[in-house]
């Protein structure tokens, strides 16, 4: 279900670095290498089959940008930020975070 603008007020004040853009939530992750960038994107995009709920992955040398948003909702939803809080954590236990 699509959150309310309250709802996403609080759940984006728990995922640090998140920045609401629109009907999205953005983030940009940096990596100590291109290769590293990539271990990242890719873990991401097994979560988001798991899940099937898929963001869009940018990558740009040393740099993964991830938008979370939930389409046939028409916004945001709790899937986005559970998902955003997993990714974070994926990226907190690579030692190539930076």
């Amino acid at each position: 279900m699509k959150l309310t603008e309250s709802e996403i007020a609080q759940e984006l004040a728990k995922v640090a670095d998140w920045t609401l853009d629109q009907k999205s939530i953005v983030r940009r992750y940096r990596f100590e290498s291109f290769r590293n960038a990539m271990a990242f994107a890719n873990a991401v995009a097994d979560i988001a089959e798991v899940k099937n709920h898929h963001p869009f992955i940018a990558i740009d040398y040393k740099f993964v940008t991830l938008r979370l948003t939930t389409w046939h909702q028409g916004g945001l939803t709790k899937a986005d930020f559970e998902e955003a809080t997993l990714f974070d954590e994926i990226y907190a236990s690579m030692s190539s975070g930076a």
